[in-house]
Formats: structure tokens, C-alpha cells, sequence
């Protein structure tokens, strides 16, 4: 599975999609500015919401659900990676949240 550092992800933001797959309480608690809000269990429902021209970042507390995303979408013909981390490793970088 690809991985995306907290960083790199940071530097994409605004080119790349970035994907939250957390739960609405979760999401509560903040999230990546720009990102799209879909939680894994809805996501392949709502795939129609990403646009499977653009690489898309996955993102989730630590990093375990966003690995089951990305994979899912790379399935489903999108170019997708996980960000290693997730919001936990975001958090501690001191990056923006909204």
C-alpha cells in the first residue's frame, strides 16, 4: 500500500484529494482543511463524490481504516495512498485543522 508521510500530504493539499474515512465524532474532534468527509463504511456508496482523475490521500485516526480505503479505491481504478499516521501524527505536527 502506498504511504504518504504527514508532511507530504500537507504539501499536496489543494492538488490531491484528501480523503477522511473517520467517524462523524471523530471529524467533530477536527480534520485536514480541504479534506472530503466520506466514513468507511459509506465510501462505496459515495464514490462518485471523488473524482478518479486526481490521486487521492486517505486519512483516519491512526492509519489502520485510511490502508482499507486506499486499497479499496485503488481496486475501484483510482490512484490512491494512505497517510501514515493519520490525524494522530497530523496533530502532533501542529498542522491546521478545521
Amino acid at each position: 500500500m502506498p504511504e504518504v508521510t504527514v508532511p507530504e500530504t500537507n504539501t499536496r493539499r489543494g492538488v490531491e484529494q484528501i480523503l477522511d474515512v473517520r467517524e462523524n465524532s471523530e471529524v467533530a474532534e477536527g480534520m485536514i482543511p480541504g479534506a472530503v468527509h466520506i466514513p468507511i463504511g459509506e465510501l462505496h456508496g459515495r464514490l462518485n463524490e471523488l473524482d478518479p482523475a486526481v490521486p487521492v490521500i486517505a486519512v483516519c485516526r491512526s492509519g489502520n481504516r485510511s490502508a482499507t480505503a486506499a486499497d479499496a479505491l485503488n481496486q475501484a481504478g483510482f490512484t490512491a495512498a494512505t497517510m501514515t499516521g493519520g490525524m494522530i501524527a497530523w496533530q502532533r505536527a501542529d498542522l491546521p485543522t478545521t
